[in-house]
């Protein structure tokens, strides 16, 4: 199913469900009765479309795992799963995979969901997703007696009704990571009612490092050779140019990225820059490879299987990528990260980790999307992202080069 399709879905037949079945979940926790603190010996996660919160989440779990012993669970989306093995924080036999390739195929993948949960015996659910009605209705299917995740409180819209019985305010005014450390501080019992008032210093959220193996480093090497073969170790340059269907305004267009590279070839003699991206979007990246026209400028989408991201960006100078799901996996890691922000603010987004840097440009309707909208935007014209100079870009680029090797910048 497209994105429409799950949003149109969640909001016309989600809010139609939760009234239906808010009786019987009023019903079911009267008579199992409330705990002041959730039982999370065995704690389910649901996090289903978005591959960057499962890397945003870790120092969540982590802290959960360190203050309780709980044994995780992880419900998501099967296109998205392979996101959980970069810290592997979760272990491969606790995560369900759920297919969502059409809507009876969904159906099915919530009865299976079902009895997986009653097999593993789910204590208490923390569901990550903004206001979602399905993942709501999959918290209480999972037949947890306690069911952690995010109210409006008194705010307008995103009913969900009874579903969530421990509620933590989402607040739209701190970075995400904070707001799920929040959830973890509800599940543990340090705060009673809605509002999270143990304090989270942005500061204090520490991501993991991705073990990287030799043998991964000198397979990509290899794979870098095999699309340069005059590759003589050069600095390898990162540039990730598409973005998820999820949120298409979020793409920088292909031919500021192409200027940028060519800019920064015509200057650094020493560098090699990689187009990265999946085997769906060679031709979208191709576009740009072909209006760079430069002998080392490559296309490796498809080329790098998803494990192999990591080795790439701990032997990577730095990558200049659009919001999506690559800039947090590279936080895992050593590389610095230039993501550009356009209908989504840094101040909520920016991947953990302390190597990323944005361009934002902060505009007045910025930004446009948030949890109130589902992360749906109508505008067309985009200004907050094309308006992104690649000047600024290239100049910010050029001066990092500078500043962390012996480059100096030589017409080529």
């Amino acid at each position: 199913m497209t994105v429409d399709s799950m949003r149109k879905i969640d909001q016309n037949v989600g809010v139609v469900l939760c009234l239906l079945i808010m009786p019987f979940v009023w019903l079911i926790d009267l008579l199992r009765g409330r705990t002041a603190k959730p039982d999370i010996s065995r704690t389910l996660f649901i996090e289903l479309s978005e591959m960057g919160s499962s890397i945003i989440v870790d120092p969540a779990m982590r802290k959960l795992q360190k203050e309780s012993n709980a044994t995780l669970y992880f419900a998501i989306f099967t296109k998205n799963y392979k996101s959980l093995v970069l810290l592997n924080t979760i272990p491969s036999e606790n995560i369900f995979k759920m297919n969502s390739d059409n809507l009876f195929q969904l159906t099915g993948e919530v009865i299976r969901f079902i009895i997986w949960c009653r097999k593993n015996k789910i204590t208490t659910v923390i569901d990550l997703e903004l206001f979602s009605r399905f993942t709501a209705l999959l918290s209480f299917f999972s037949g947890a007696r306690d069911r952690v995740g995010f109210t409006n409180l008194h705010d307008e819209g995103l009913f969900r009704g009874n579903i969530i019985n421990k509620s933590v305010r989402y607040n739209p005014h701190v970075h995400i990571a904070v707001n799920f450390i929040s959830l973890i501080n509800k599940a543990l019992g340090h705060f009673q009612n809605a509002y999270p008032t143990i304090e989270v210093p942005f500061e204090s959220l520490k991501l993991e490092r991705a073990a990287v193996s030799e043998s991964g480093i000198a397979v990509v090497r290899q794979k870098i050779k095999t699309l340069y073969p005059a590759w003589t170790n050069e600095l390898v340059v990162l540039l990730n140019v598409n973005a998820s269907d999820l949120l298409p305004q979020r793409r920088w267009m292909q031919e500021n990225f192409a200027e940028v590279g060519r800019n920064l070839l015509a200057e650094f003699p020493n560098i090699l820059i990689v187009l990265t991206g999946s085997p769906a979007e060679r031709d979208y990246v191709q576009k740009v490879c072909d209006q760079i026209n430069h002998a080392r400028c490559v296309n490796s989408s498809g080329v790098f299987q998803f494990e192999e991201l990591v080795p790439l960006y701990q032997i990577s100078t730095f990558m200049l990528t659009n919001d999506s799901g690559p800039a947090h996996f590279a936080a895992v890691t050593p590389l610095k990260v230039f993501v550009l922000f356009g209908p989504e603010t840094p101040a909520l987004y920016l991947p953990i980790g302390g190597n990323a840097e944005p361009f934002y440009l902060g505009l007045p309707c910025s930004p446009c999307v948030s949890a109130s909208n589902h992360r749906k935007t109508s505008c067309e014209a985009r200004p907050c992202i094309t308006g992104i100079s690649p000047k600024v870009v290239t100049t910010r680029l050029k001066n990092f080069l500078l500043e962390t090797s012996s480059l100096s910048p030589t017409k080529a």
